[in-house]
């Protein structure tokens, strides 16, 4: 069975960056698509980058332009590359995997697997 941990997460100011990793153990991630979702405090998790098996990548609205999602298949890593940070990005973020050769869900439903999650604060 797959296991995810992320890290990368941090304290930064408004317009810095912070790149978050996505590494696989137990099983591989090679094959499988693998998504990245976010939590505020009192909201719902929500799809923020999702990644195919072939490097096709799929976007939410508020992470087009800011934020770069990929992947190395050869250790077994995704990354979240995130750019001009706002406070509002603030969030625990997770990455979640499923079955191998899927389509990018954006619903967090459509996973099965979840890492811990890493803390993202971002300061005005």
């Amino acid at each position: 069975q797959v296991q995810l941990v992320e890290s990368g997460g941090g304290l930064v100011q408004a317009g810095g960056s912070l790149r978050l990793s996505c590494a696989a153990s137990g099983g591989t991630i090679s094959g499988r698509t693998v998504g990245w979702f976010r939590q505020a405090p009192g909201k719902e998790r929500e799809f923020v980058a999702g990644i195919r098996w072939s490097g096709s990548t799929v976007y939410a609205d508020t992470a087009k332009g800011r934020f770069t999602i990929t992947r190395d298949n050869a250790k077994d890593t995704v990354y979240l590359q995130m750019n001009s940070l706002k406070p509002e990005d603030t969030a625990v973020f997770y990455c979640a995997t499923d079955s191998f050769w899927g389509r990018v869900g954006t619903s967090p439903s459509e996973y099965t697997y979840w890492g811990q999650g890493t803390q993202v604060t971002v300061s005005s």
